[in-house]
């Protein structure tokens, strides 16, 4: 999958949990709970909603690796790799 259809999709399913944002105007390096001002059920929320775009499994223990707009899209990208 192309970045630049998981950036979209994540650009969506933020959108959705947190509709005010202006996703143009993020810092892409910083804590999406910070930058977004969600809480961590909102968090688990997006997990689970990209998992299901995506038709992946983001194990738990993996969270950490997703805690920003870039290494979410990295994730996304090295995810969607694994199982094209």
């Amino acid at each position: 999958m192309k970045a630049s259809n998981i950036e979209a999709i994540l650009q969506e399913e933020l959108h959705r949990i947190a509709p005010d944002i202006d996703i143009e105007a993020i810092e892409r390096d910083e804590d999406l709970r910070e930058e977004f001002d969600i809480d961590s059920i909102d968090f688990l929320n997006l997990v689970i909603a990209i998992g299901k775009r995506f038709k992946i499994e983001l194990p738990e223990a993996d969270y950490p690796k997703m805690d920003t707009y870039n290494a979410m899209i990295a994730y996304l990208k090295e995810s969607s790799l694994s199982i094209s």
